[in-house]
């Protein structure tokens, strides 16, 4: 106990001056700091007027593709569905129809695709799984909703636009990405 009191003693604090008991020059240093805040560059932005440009490695919302023709390339063969850790792709393969030749590359196609955006980590598995190029994370942002059956992208929601008939949209769905020859 005495041990504790020497020490107490020994540690003497000064006494302040007049200059540090009216606290004016922390006052001044936080002012100054203030003030060099307010005349520097705003890192925010005025996000619907303005846009931050996106690093070039993005994953964004997933694109279900189409060859030059027009034709959907998935031949559903599930790699994508089986590569995803979140388990989020669900689909159904079905036959082609005679006739279908013009809507569909292979003999096999998905007749329901559907990605479960909620799930989704945009890990882009599905896209390095797929051998036909045929799902792909494109540079546009999944959009926020109040309802959670909205985030279910079904196969219409997915489809890029068809290059033969949209041609603006394509490349406006395509981004900057750069076309794959297989």
């Amino acid at each position: 106990m005495q041990a504790l009191t020497k020490k107490a003693k020994q540690v003497e604090r000064k006494p302040m001056t007049f200059w540090e008991k009216l606290y004016i020059p922390a006052i001044a240093k936080g002012m100054s700091i203030t003030f060099g805040h307010i005349f520097k560059k705003k890192p925010t932005i005025n996000y619907p007027e303005q846009t931050r440009p996106f690093s070039p490695v993005f994953r964004g919302v997933q694109v279900l593709n189409r060859d030059e023709e027009g034709r959907e390339r998935c031949t559903a063969c599930g790699l994508c569905a089986v590569a995803c850790p979140a388990e989020a792709i669900t689909m159904e393969a079905a036959e082609r129809l005679p006739g279908e030749e013009h809507l569909y590359r292979e003999e096999k196609y998905a007749a329901r695709y559907e990605i479960n955006m909620l799930r989704c980590i945009f890990c882009g598995l599905c896209e390095e799984a797929c051998p036909k190029d045929a799902v792909y994370l494109s540079e546009t942002m999944v959009p926020s909703n109040y309802s959670r059956k909205t985030f279910i992208y079904g196969k219409q929601e997915l489809l890029i636009p068809n290059p033969l008939t949209e041609p603006e949209a394509f490349a406006k769905a395509r981004g900057q990405r750069p076309e794959k020859n297989d």
